[in-house]
Protein backbone atom coordinates (compact mmCIF):
# COMPACT_ATOMS: atom_id res chain seq x y z
CA UNK A 1 0.00 0.00 0.00
CA UNK A 2 1.20 3.50 -0.82
CA UNK A 3 2.63 5.46 2.13
CA UNK A 4 1.94 9.04 3.24
CA UNK A 5 5.49 9.93 2.22
CA UNK A 6 4.87 8.56 -1.30
CA UNK A 7 1.64 10.55 -1.55
CA UNK A 8 3.39 13.74 -0.50
CA UNK A 9 6.02 13.19 -3.19
CA UNK A 10 3.37 12.58 -5.85
CA UNK A 11 1.52 15.76 -4.91
CA UNK A 12 4.74 17.76 -5.06
CA UNK A 13 5.49 16.40 -8.54
CA UNK A 14 2.04 17.23 -9.94
CA UNK A 15 -0.27 15.36 -12.27
CA UNK A 16 1.26 13.16 -14.91
CA UNK A 17 1.12 9.88 -16.74
CA UNK A 18 0.66 7.93 -13.48
CA UNK A 19 -1.08 10.48 -11.25
CA UNK A 20 -4.50 12.17 -11.40
CA UNK A 21 -5.87 14.77 -8.95
CA UNK A 22 -9.54 15.35 -8.12
CA UNK A 23 -10.50 18.11 -5.71
CA UNK A 24 -13.71 16.19 -4.89
CA UNK A 25 -15.71 13.20 -6.00
CA UNK A 26 -17.25 14.15 -9.38
CA UNK A 27 -21.03 14.44 -9.47
CA UNK A 28 -20.84 11.84 -12.22
CA UNK A 29 -18.82 9.02 -10.66
CA UNK A 30 -18.25 7.54 -14.11
CA UNK A 31 -15.69 10.33 -14.76
CA UNK A 32 -13.60 8.87 -11.94
CA UNK A 33 -14.01 5.34 -13.28
CA UNK A 34 -12.84 6.42 -16.74
CA UNK A 35 -9.54 7.58 -15.17
CA UNK A 36 -9.21 4.24 -13.36
CA UNK A 37 -9.85 2.32 -16.60
CA UNK A 38 -7.21 4.40 -18.42
CA UNK A 39 -4.60 3.68 -15.73
CA UNK A 40 -5.38 -0.06 -15.91
CA UNK A 41 -4.80 -0.03 -19.67
CA UNK A 42 -1.47 1.74 -19.20
CA UNK A 43 1.17 1.34 -16.49
CA UNK A 44 -1.15 1.74 -13.53
CA UNK A 45 -1.44 4.86 -11.44
CA UNK A 46 -2.90 6.68 -8.47
CA UNK A 47 -6.01 8.86 -8.21
CA UNK A 48 -5.86 11.33 -5.32
CA UNK A 49 -9.20 12.86 -4.29
CA UNK A 50 -8.92 16.01 -2.20
CA UNK A 51 -6.08 17.64 -4.19
CA UNK A 52 -6.59 20.44 -6.73
CA UNK A 53 -4.82 21.13 -10.05
CA UNK A 54 -2.37 23.50 -8.31
CA UNK A 55 -1.06 20.61 -6.17
CA UNK A 56 -2.80 22.02 -3.10
CA UNK A 57 -4.24 19.66 -0.50
CA UNK A 58 -7.88 20.69 0.03
CA UNK A 59 -9.09 17.58 1.80
CA UNK A 60 -12.30 15.68 1.20
CA UNK A 61 -14.80 13.64 3.16
CA UNK A 62 -16.74 10.79 1.57
CA UNK A 63 -19.47 8.88 3.33
CA UNK A 64 -20.25 5.21 2.91
CA UNK A 65 -22.77 5.98 0.17
CA UNK A 66 -20.19 7.75 -2.00
CA UNK A 67 -17.59 5.08 -1.30
CA UNK A 68 -20.05 2.38 -2.39
CA UNK A 69 -20.89 4.38 -5.52
CA UNK A 70 -17.17 4.51 -6.44
CA UNK A 71 -16.68 0.79 -5.80
CA UNK A 72 -19.81 -0.15 -7.76
CA UNK A 73 -18.75 2.00 -10.72
CA UNK A 74 -15.25 0.47 -10.78
CA UNK A 75 -16.79 -3.00 -10.65
CA UNK A 76 -18.41 -2.26 -14.03
CA UNK A 77 -14.95 -2.36 -15.65
CA UNK A 78 -14.38 -5.63 -17.52
CA UNK A 79 -12.53 -7.86 -17.06
CA UNK A 80 -12.68 -7.57 -13.30
CA UNK A 81 -10.16 -5.10 -11.85
CA UNK A 82 -9.20 -4.90 -8.18
CA UNK A 83 -8.23 -1.44 -6.91
CA UNK A 84 -7.19 -0.42 -3.40
CA UNK A 85 -9.25 2.46 -1.96
CA UNK A 86 -7.82 3.98 1.21
CA UNK A 87 -7.57 7.18 3.23
CA UNK A 88 -4.54 9.24 4.18
CA UNK A 89 -4.15 12.30 6.37
CA UNK A 90 -1.79 15.04 5.20
CA UNK A 91 -1.48 18.53 6.67
CA UNK A 92 -4.46 17.73 8.86
CA UNK A 93 -6.70 17.02 5.89
CA UNK A 94 -8.18 13.76 4.67
CA UNK A 95 -7.37 12.44 1.19
CA UNK A 96 -8.90 9.48 -0.62
CA UNK A 97 -6.43 7.32 -2.49
CA UNK A 98 -7.32 4.93 -5.33
CA UNK A 99 -4.40 2.71 -6.35
CA UNK A 100 -4.83 1.24 -9.82
CA UNK A 101 -2.59 -1.62 -11.01
CA UNK A 102 -1.40 -2.07 -14.56
CA UNK A 103 -3.97 -4.66 -15.52
CA UNK A 104 -2.64 -8.08 -16.58
CA UNK A 105 -5.66 -8.75 -18.82
CA UNK A 106 -5.76 -5.75 -21.14
CA UNK A 107 -7.80 -4.29 -22.71
CA UNK A 108 -10.10 -3.10 -19.90
CA UNK A 109 -13.46 -1.77 -21.03
CA UNK A 110 -15.87 0.57 -19.29
CA UNK A 111 -19.37 1.24 -20.66
CA UNK A 112 -18.38 -0.29 -23.99
CA UNK A 113 -15.29 1.91 -24.47
CA UNK A 114 -11.56 1.59 -23.91
CA UNK A 115 -9.82 4.43 -22.09
CA UNK A 116 -6.06 4.91 -22.31
CA UNK A 117 -3.57 7.23 -20.66
CA UNK A 118 -1.85 9.73 -22.97
CA UNK A 119 0.66 11.83 -21.03
CA UNK A 120 -1.22 13.51 -18.15
CA UNK A 121 -4.64 12.96 -19.76
CA UNK A 122 -7.06 10.08 -20.33
CA UNK A 123 -8.46 9.46 -23.79
CA UNK A 124 -11.31 7.35 -25.10
CA UNK A 125 -10.86 5.00 -28.06
CA UNK A 126 -14.12 4.64 -29.94
CA UNK A 127 -13.65 2.63 -33.14
CA UNK A 128 -12.87 -1.05 -33.57
CA UNK A 129 -9.88 -0.13 -35.76
CA UNK A 130 -8.42 2.07 -33.04
CA UNK A 131 -8.85 -0.69 -30.48
CA UNK A 132 -7.26 -3.37 -32.66
CA UNK A 133 -4.31 -1.14 -33.46
CA UNK A 134 -3.80 -0.10 -29.87
CA UNK A 135 -3.81 -3.57 -28.36
CA UNK A 136 -2.32 -5.64 -31.20
CA UNK A 137 0.95 -6.15 -29.32
CA UNK A 138 -0.56 -8.18 -26.50
CA UNK A 139 1.13 -7.45 -23.19
CA UNK A 140 3.63 -5.10 -24.90
CA UNK A 141 1.06 -2.47 -25.69
CA UNK A 142 3.65 0.28 -25.59
CA UNK A 143 7.28 -0.25 -26.46
CA UNK A 144 8.38 2.04 -23.64
CA UNK A 145 6.46 -0.10 -21.12
CA UNK A 146 8.37 -3.26 -22.09
CA UNK A 147 11.04 -4.77 -19.84
CA UNK A 148 14.76 -4.29 -20.59
CA UNK A 149 16.14 -7.23 -18.62
CA UNK A 150 19.86 -6.64 -19.25
CA UNK A 151 19.98 -2.98 -18.17
CA UNK A 152 21.37 -2.25 -14.71
CA UNK A 153 19.91 0.96 -13.22
CA UNK A 154 22.65 1.08 -10.61
CA UNK A 155 25.55 0.94 -13.08
CA UNK A 156 24.20 2.30 -16.35
CA UNK A 157 22.03 5.27 -15.47
CA UNK A 158 23.32 8.70 -16.51
CA UNK A 159 23.67 10.15 -13.03
CA UNK A 160 24.22 13.76 -14.13
CA UNK A 161 21.17 13.74 -16.36
CA UNK A 162 19.02 12.11 -13.67
CA UNK A 163 20.02 14.80 -11.16
CA UNK A 164 19.11 17.45 -13.73
CA UNK A 165 15.76 15.75 -14.26
CA UNK A 166 15.03 15.81 -10.53
CA UNK A 167 15.79 19.52 -10.43
CA UNK A 168 13.68 20.46 -13.46
CA UNK A 169 10.82 18.19 -12.35
CA UNK A 170 10.96 19.78 -8.87
CA UNK A 171 11.54 16.46 -7.13
CA UNK A 172 12.89 16.43 -3.59
CA UNK A 173 16.63 15.75 -3.79
CA UNK A 174 16.49 14.03 -0.41
CA UNK A 175 14.13 11.31 -1.61
CA UNK A 176 15.87 8.02 -2.41
CA UNK A 177 16.36 7.23 -6.09
CA UNK A 178 14.58 3.90 -5.72
CA UNK A 179 11.48 5.64 -4.43
CA UNK A 180 11.53 8.11 -7.32
CA UNK A 181 11.96 5.26 -9.84
CA UNK A 182 9.03 3.50 -8.26
CA UNK A 183 6.75 6.53 -8.13
CA UNK A 184 7.53 7.40 -11.76
CA UNK A 185 6.66 3.79 -12.72
CA UNK A 186 10.08 3.20 -14.28
CA UNK A 187 10.26 -0.39 -13.01
CA UNK A 188 8.67 -3.24 -14.92
CA UNK A 189 9.37 -6.25 -12.69
CA UNK A 190 12.07 -7.36 -10.28
CA UNK A 191 13.32 -3.77 -10.08
CA UNK A 192 14.34 -3.82 -13.75
CA UNK A 193 13.88 -0.73 -15.90
CA UNK A 194 11.28 -0.39 -18.60
CA UNK A 195 12.46 0.34 -22.14
CA UNK A 196 11.32 3.96 -21.85
CA UNK A 197 13.36 4.48 -18.69
CA UNK A 198 16.46 3.06 -20.40
CA UNK A 199 15.97 5.34 -23.42
CA UNK A 200 15.49 8.39 -21.22
CA UNK A 201 18.06 7.84 -18.47
CA UNK A 202 20.53 5.24 -19.77
CA UNK A 203 24.06 6.35 -20.65
CA UNK A 204 24.07 4.34 -23.90
CA UNK A 205 20.57 3.11 -24.74
CA UNK A 206 21.72 2.30 -28.28
CA UNK A 207 23.55 -0.72 -26.79
CA UNK A 208 20.10 -2.23 -26.26
CA UNK A 209 18.14 -0.49 -29.02
CA UNK A 210 20.52 -0.12 -31.95
CA UNK A 211 18.45 2.32 -34.00
CA UNK A 212 17.41 4.54 -31.08
CA UNK A 213 19.60 7.35 -32.41
CA UNK A 214 19.17 10.64 -34.25
CA UNK A 215 20.90 11.22 -37.59
CA UNK A 216 21.51 14.77 -38.86
CA UNK A 217 22.35 15.16 -42.56
CA UNK A 218 23.03 18.32 -44.57
CA UNK A 219 22.71 18.16 -48.36
CA UNK A 220 24.04 20.47 -51.04
CA UNK A 221 21.17 21.66 -53.17
CA UNK A 222 17.54 20.61 -53.14
CA UNK A 223 17.84 16.81 -53.27
CA UNK A 224 19.85 14.03 -51.63
CA UNK A 225 22.60 13.58 -54.22
CA UNK A 226 25.38 15.44 -52.41
CA UNK A 227 25.94 15.04 -48.65
CA UNK A 228 28.07 17.78 -47.09
CA UNK A 229 27.66 16.79 -43.42
CA UNK A 230 26.44 13.64 -41.69
CA UNK A 231 26.31 13.17 -37.91
CA UNK A 232 24.65 10.49 -35.75
CA UNK A 233 23.89 11.12 -32.09
CA UNK A 234 23.21 8.48 -29.47
CA UNK A 235 22.91 8.56 -25.69
CA UNK A 236 19.85 9.51 -23.60
CA UNK A 237 16.97 11.04 -25.54
CA UNK A 238 17.50 14.42 -23.90
CA UNK A 239 21.15 14.38 -25.04
CA UNK A 240 20.08 13.52 -28.59
CA UNK A 241 17.62 16.41 -28.51
CA UNK A 242 20.25 18.90 -27.37
CA UNK A 243 22.89 17.74 -29.86
CA UNK A 244 20.41 17.90 -32.73
CA UNK A 245 19.43 21.47 -31.81
CA UNK A 246 23.11 22.42 -31.56
CA UNK A 247 23.75 20.91 -35.00
CA UNK A 248 20.91 22.96 -36.49
CA UNK A 249 22.22 26.06 -34.73
CA UNK A 250 25.50 25.66 -36.57
CA UNK A 251 23.79 25.22 -39.95
CA UNK A 252 20.91 27.69 -39.97
CA UNK A 253 21.13 31.45 -40.01
CA UNK A 254 20.82 32.98 -36.53
CA UNK A 255 20.74 36.75 -36.15
CA UNK A 256 20.45 38.91 -33.04
CA UNK A 257 18.01 41.56 -31.89
CA UNK A 258 19.44 43.77 -29.17
CA UNK A 259 16.89 46.57 -29.46
CA UNK A 260 15.05 46.97 -26.18
CA UNK A 261 17.14 44.29 -24.49
CA UNK A 262 18.92 46.75 -22.17
CA UNK A 263 21.76 45.06 -20.39
CA UNK A 264 20.20 41.64 -20.85
CA UNK A 265 21.37 38.94 -23.27
CA UNK A 266 20.86 39.38 -27.00
CA UNK A 267 17.72 37.82 -28.42
CA UNK A 268 18.50 35.16 -31.01
CA UNK A 269 16.34 35.13 -34.11
CA UNK A 270 16.52 31.84 -36.01
CA UNK A 271 15.53 31.74 -39.67
CA UNK A 272 13.09 29.01 -38.59
CA UNK A 273 11.86 29.67 -35.02
CA UNK A 274 13.93 27.70 -32.52
CA UNK A 275 10.84 26.72 -30.50
CA UNK A 276 9.28 25.14 -33.59
CA UNK A 277 12.35 22.98 -34.24
CA UNK A 278 12.55 21.94 -30.58
CA UNK A 279 8.88 20.96 -30.59
CA UNK A 280 9.30 18.85 -33.74
CA UNK A 281 12.40 17.03 -32.45
CA UNK A 282 10.87 16.20 -29.06
CA UNK A 283 7.74 14.99 -30.83
CA UNK A 284 9.90 12.66 -32.93
CA UNK A 285 11.72 11.30 -29.88
CA UNK A 286 8.47 10.83 -27.95
CA UNK A 287 6.22 9.43 -30.66
CA UNK A 288 8.48 7.38 -32.95
CA UNK A 289 7.83 3.67 -33.42
CA UNK A 290 10.68 2.05 -31.47
CA UNK A 291 9.47 -1.37 -32.58
CA UNK A 292 10.83 -0.48 -36.02
CA UNK A 293 14.43 -1.71 -35.83
CA UNK A 294 15.43 -0.65 -39.33
CA UNK A 295 15.27 3.14 -39.16
CA UNK A 296 16.32 6.11 -37.05
CA UNK A 297 15.04 9.61 -36.50
CA UNK A 298 16.46 11.84 -39.23
CA UNK A 299 16.91 15.60 -39.47
CA UNK A 300 17.65 16.57 -43.06
CA UNK A 301 18.79 20.03 -44.10
CA UNK A 302 18.41 21.20 -47.70
CA UNK A 303 19.01 24.59 -49.25
CA UNK A 304 15.28 25.30 -49.22
CA UNK A 305 13.87 23.29 -46.30
CA UNK A 306 14.35 21.26 -43.11
CA UNK A 307 12.71 17.83 -42.79
CA UNK A 308 12.38 16.01 -39.44
CA UNK A 309 11.24 12.38 -39.72
CA UNK A 310 10.62 9.47 -37.38
CA UNK A 311 9.65 5.83 -38.01
CA UNK A 312 5.92 5.30 -37.64
CA UNK A 313 3.29 7.22 -39.55
CA UNK A 314 0.05 8.64 -38.22
CA UNK A 315 -1.41 6.12 -35.76
CA UNK A 316 -4.78 4.73 -36.74
CA UNK A 317 -6.28 6.09 -33.51
CA UNK A 318 -6.03 9.50 -35.19
CA UNK A 319 -7.85 10.05 -38.47
CA UNK A 320 -6.51 12.53 -41.04
CA UNK A 321 -9.43 14.83 -40.15
CA UNK A 322 -8.45 14.73 -36.47
CA UNK A 323 -4.76 15.36 -37.10
CA UNK A 324 -3.65 18.45 -35.18
CA UNK A 325 -6.76 18.34 -32.99
CA UNK A 326 -6.23 15.10 -31.09
CA UNK A 327 -3.08 13.25 -30.10
CA UNK A 328 -2.16 9.67 -29.34
CA UNK A 329 1.32 8.88 -28.07
CA UNK A 330 3.11 5.65 -28.94
CA UNK A 331 5.34 6.12 -25.90
CA UNK A 332 3.40 7.76 -23.06
CA UNK A 333 6.09 7.03 -20.46
CA UNK A 334 8.72 8.91 -22.51
CA UNK A 335 6.31 11.73 -23.29
CA UNK A 336 5.42 12.00 -19.61
CA UNK A 337 9.09 12.30 -18.62
CA UNK A 338 9.63 15.11 -21.15
CA UNK A 339 6.48 16.77 -19.79
CA UNK A 340 7.79 16.62 -16.22
CA UNK A 341 10.86 18.53 -17.40
CA UNK A 342 8.50 21.14 -18.91
CA UNK A 343 9.90 20.54 -22.40
CA UNK A 344 6.47 19.80 -23.85
CA UNK A 345 3.13 21.43 -23.18
CA UNK A 346 -0.38 20.06 -23.24
CA UNK A 347 -0.55 17.00 -25.43
CA UNK A 348 -2.22 17.60 -28.77
CA UNK A 349 -1.26 21.29 -28.88
CA UNK A 350 2.11 20.88 -30.65
CA UNK A 351 0.81 20.95 -34.24
CA UNK A 352 -1.24 24.10 -33.62
CA UNK A 353 1.60 25.79 -31.76
CA UNK A 354 4.12 25.12 -34.57
CA UNK A 355 1.67 26.47 -37.13
CA UNK A 356 1.08 29.65 -35.11
CA UNK A 357 4.78 30.29 -34.49
CA UNK A 358 5.64 29.88 -38.17
CA UNK A 359 2.85 32.30 -39.06
CA UNK A 360 4.13 34.82 -36.51
CA UNK A 361 7.57 34.61 -38.14
CA UNK A 362 6.05 35.33 -41.55
CA UNK A 363 6.76 31.81 -42.82
CA UNK A 364 4.64 29.12 -44.47
CA UNK A 365 3.02 26.71 -42.05
CA UNK A 366 4.68 23.26 -41.75
CA UNK A 367 3.79 20.52 -44.23
CA UNK A 368 3.43 16.86 -43.23
CA UNK A 369 3.84 13.38 -44.68
CA UNK A 370 2.29 10.66 -42.53
CA UNK A 371 2.60 7.39 -44.44
CA UNK A 372 5.17 4.93 -43.05
CA UNK A 373 7.27 7.72 -41.59
CA UNK A 374 5.97 10.82 -39.89
CA UNK A 375 7.71 13.80 -41.48
CA UNK A 376 7.32 17.50 -40.75
CA UNK A 377 8.69 19.90 -43.38
CA UNK A 378 9.72 23.48 -42.65
CA UNK A 379 10.36 25.67 -45.68
CA UNK A 380 13.26 28.04 -45.16
CA UNK A 381 12.64 31.77 -45.75
CA UNK A 382 13.05 32.83 -49.37
CA UNK A 383 15.73 35.37 -48.52
CA UNK A 384 17.78 32.59 -46.96
CA UNK A 385 17.40 30.26 -49.94
CA UNK A 386 18.65 32.49 -52.75
CA UNK A 387 20.12 35.85 -51.78
CA UNK A 388 21.29 38.23 -54.44
CA UNK A 389 23.76 39.68 -51.99
CA UNK A 390 24.97 38.39 -48.66
CA UNK A 391 24.28 41.08 -46.10
CA UNK A 392 26.88 40.73 -43.40
CA UNK A 393 27.34 43.46 -40.81
CA UNK A 394 30.14 44.93 -42.96
CA UNK A 395 27.87 45.08 -45.97
CA UNK A 396 25.02 46.71 -44.06
CA UNK A 397 27.43 49.37 -42.77
CA UNK A 398 28.69 50.08 -46.31
CA UNK A 399 25.13 50.32 -47.62
CA UNK A 400 24.15 52.79 -44.87
CA UNK A 401 27.26 54.91 -45.52
CA UNK A 402 26.59 54.96 -49.26
CA UNK A 403 23.09 56.23 -48.59
CA UNK A 404 24.25 58.81 -46.02
CA UNK A 405 28.00 59.62 -45.85
CA UNK A 406 27.35 61.79 -42.77
CA UNK A 407 25.71 58.98 -40.80
CA UNK A 408 26.72 58.95 -37.14
CA UNK A 409 28.07 56.05 -35.10
CA UNK A 410 24.93 56.15 -32.96
CA UNK A 411 22.72 55.73 -36.02
CA UNK A 412 24.91 52.90 -37.35
CA UNK A 413 24.52 51.07 -34.04
CA UNK A 414 20.74 51.50 -34.15
CA UNK A 415 20.27 50.55 -37.82
CA UNK A 416 22.57 47.50 -37.73
CA UNK A 417 21.18 46.34 -34.36
CA UNK A 418 24.71 45.65 -33.18
CA UNK A 419 26.69 46.75 -30.14
CA UNK A 420 28.94 49.81 -30.21
CA UNK A 421 31.97 47.54 -29.87
CA UNK A 422 30.88 45.41 -32.84
CA UNK A 423 30.25 48.43 -35.12
CA UNK A 424 33.57 50.01 -34.19
CA UNK A 425 35.33 46.72 -34.91
CA UNK A 426 33.72 46.45 -38.36
CA UNK A 427 34.54 50.08 -39.23
CA UNK A 428 38.18 49.61 -38.24
CA UNK A 429 38.29 46.44 -40.32
CA UNK A 430 36.94 48.31 -43.38
CA UNK A 431 39.51 51.05 -42.84
CA UNK A 432 42.37 48.58 -42.55
CA UNK A 433 41.23 46.83 -45.73
CA UNK A 434 41.39 50.12 -47.63
CA UNK A 435 37.65 50.22 -48.31
CA UNK A 436 36.56 53.05 -45.99
CA UNK A 437 38.02 56.30 -44.65
CA UNK A 438 36.82 59.16 -42.46
CA UNK A 439 37.30 62.73 -43.70
CA UNK A 440 36.94 65.79 -41.51
CA UNK A 441 36.32 65.93 -37.78
CA UNK A 442 33.33 66.14 -35.49
CA UNK A 443 29.90 66.94 -36.86
CA UNK A 444 31.33 68.27 -40.13
CA UNK A 445 33.11 64.99 -40.90
CA UNK A 446 31.86 62.33 -43.29
CA UNK A 447 32.61 58.83 -44.55
CA UNK A 448 34.04 58.04 -47.96
CA UNK A 449 34.33 54.72 -49.74
CA UNK A 450 37.85 54.72 -51.15
CA UNK A 451 38.10 54.16 -54.93
CA UNK A 452 34.29 54.25 -55.13
CA UNK A 453 33.57 57.92 -55.69
CA UNK A 454 32.07 57.30 -59.14
CA UNK A 455 29.32 54.82 -58.36
CA UNK A 456 28.26 52.61 -61.24
CA UNK A 457 24.66 53.70 -61.85
CA UNK A 458 22.22 52.89 -64.63
CA UNK A 459 23.23 56.07 -66.45
CA UNK A 460 26.91 55.12 -66.22
CA UNK A 461 26.20 51.84 -67.99
CA UNK A 462 25.22 53.56 -71.24
CA UNK A 463 27.99 53.19 -73.78
CA UNK A 464 30.16 51.03 -71.50
CA UNK A 465 29.04 47.57 -72.56
CA UNK A 466 32.62 46.39 -73.03
CA UNK A 467 33.48 47.23 -69.40
CA UNK A 468 30.27 45.51 -68.25
CA UNK A 469 31.12 42.30 -70.05
CA UNK A 470 34.62 42.35 -68.61
CA UNK A 471 33.26 42.85 -65.09
CA UNK A 472 30.84 39.93 -65.53
CA UNK A 473 33.73 37.71 -66.56
CA UNK A 474 35.84 38.89 -63.62
CA UNK A 475 33.04 38.11 -61.15
CA UNK A 476 32.41 34.69 -62.72
CA UNK A 477 36.12 33.86 -62.52
CA UNK A 478 36.20 34.91 -58.85
CA UNK A 479 33.15 32.76 -58.07
CA UNK A 480 34.61 29.81 -59.98
CA UNK A 481 37.80 30.08 -57.94
CA UNK A 482 35.90 30.44 -54.64
CA UNK A 483 32.17 29.57 -54.66
CA UNK A 484 31.91 30.84 -51.05
CA UNK A 485 33.33 34.30 -51.85
CA UNK A 486 31.59 37.06 -49.91
CA UNK A 487 30.19 40.34 -51.15
CA UNK A 488 32.95 42.29 -49.38
CA UNK A 489 35.59 40.09 -51.01
CA UNK A 490 34.05 40.73 -54.45
CA UNK A 491 34.15 44.49 -53.83
CA UNK A 492 37.75 44.33 -52.71
CA UNK A 493 38.91 42.05 -55.53
CA UNK A 494 37.22 44.11 -58.28
CA UNK A 495 37.79 47.53 -56.67
CA UNK A 496 34.14 48.33 -57.40
CA UNK A 497 31.31 49.77 -55.33
CA UNK A 498 28.49 47.86 -53.75
CA UNK A 499 26.03 49.13 -56.35
CA UNK A 500 28.28 47.95 -59.16
CA UNK A 501 28.62 44.46 -57.69
CA UNK A 502 24.92 44.32 -56.91
CA UNK A 503 24.05 45.26 -60.49
CA UNK A 504 26.43 42.66 -61.94
CA UNK A 505 25.19 39.91 -59.62
CA UNK A 506 21.58 40.69 -60.50
CA UNK A 507 22.40 40.64 -64.18
CA UNK A 508 24.24 37.31 -63.92
CA UNK A 509 21.25 35.85 -62.07
CA UNK A 510 18.71 37.28 -64.52
CA UNK A 511 20.68 35.74 -67.39
CA UNK A 512 20.67 32.43 -65.50
CA UNK A 513 24.44 32.30 -65.28
CA UNK A 514 24.69 31.93 -61.48
CA UNK A 515 22.48 30.95 -58.54
CA UNK A 516 22.89 31.36 -54.79
CA UNK A 517 22.35 28.45 -52.35
CA UNK A 518 22.20 28.42 -48.59
CA UNK A 519 22.16 31.07 -45.84
CA UNK A 520 24.33 34.18 -45.80
CA UNK A 521 26.87 32.49 -43.57
CA UNK A 522 27.97 29.20 -45.07
CA UNK A 523 26.12 29.56 -48.37
CA UNK A 524 27.74 29.40 -51.80
CA UNK A 525 27.44 30.49 -55.44
CA UNK A 526 27.02 28.05 -58.29
CA UNK A 527 27.78 28.80 -61.95
CA UNK A 528 24.98 27.41 -64.10
CA UNK A 529 26.61 28.13 -67.48
CA UNK A 530 29.34 30.25 -69.04
CA UNK A 531 28.56 33.62 -70.69
CA UNK A 532 29.01 32.37 -74.27
CA UNK A 533 27.14 29.10 -73.87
Amino acid sequence: MITAEDIQLLIGSGEGYNVEFKVSVPSKVRELTEEVCAFANAAGGVVLIGVDDQNTIKGVTIDNQKRSAIQNSISEITPNLHCEISHAELEGRNIVVIEVPSGPNKPYVYSGAIYVRIGPNSQKLTTAEQMRDFFQRSDKIYFDEGLCKEFSPTLEIDRELFNEFKSLAHLDVNVADYQIFSNLKLFAENDRFKNGAVLFFGKEPELYFEKATTRCVAFKGLDKRYIIDDKSYGGPLLTQFRKAIQWLYGKLDVSYDIEGQGSGPRKEIWEIPETVLKEAIINSLSHRDYYDKGATITIELFDDRVEISNPGGLVSAITPAEFGKRSHSRNPLIFGLFARMHLVEQIGSGIIRMKDLMKEAGLNEPAYRTEGFFTVIFNRPLDFIVKTVEKTVEEIILELIEENPKITLKTLIKDTRQTKRKVEYQINKLKNNGILERLGVGKSGYWQLKNHTNLYTVEDRKGTEKETETMEEIILNLIQGNPRITFIELMKATNKSKKTIEYQINKLKSNKLIIRFGPNKGGYWQIIREINE
